[in-house]
């Protein structure tokens, strides 16, 4: 299951805008903003994000969501040993959320794949 989209954009204040304004029909809102993140959705989650500012990143963010972290370590050595590049080892983010556990991997066009779990640790 998808749990957000991130894309990069070349100018951040009229892509906000641009988001802001098409996905309003569709009951999305601009929910969170910072450091030239805008995160739209609806239901006070953000779904899909915007960055601005760095255009030599690769464009696309995909995150999948987890029931539990051992899903989130075990999509991290899968990848790994697919011939994924590490862009960030399984564990805590809490500058998103006290409970986020993700892992980022790099495919080999080097998107940036996430998977993440938001429940707290039941071990």
């Amino acid at each position: 299951m998808l749990d957000h989209i991130g894309l990069h954009v070349h100018s951040y204040e009229r892509s906000k805008e641009f988001y802001r304004l098409a996905l309003a029909p569709l009951g999305y809102e601009l929910i969170v903003e910072f450091n030239e993140w805008a995160g739209f959705g609806w239901a006070d989650k953000p779904d899909l994000w915007i960055k601005g500012g760095n255009t030599t990143t690769p464009g696309v963010h995909i995150a999948y969501r987890a029931e539990d972290r051992e899903t989130v370590d075990n999509f991290y050595r899968a990848a790994i040993d697919a011939g994924g590049k590490d862009n960030g080892a399984p564990g805590l983010r809490p500058e998103y959320h006290e409970h986020y556990y993700a892992a980022y991997v790099l495919d080999p066009d080097g998107n940036n794949l996430e998977v993440v779990c938001h429940l707290p640790d039941v071990q």
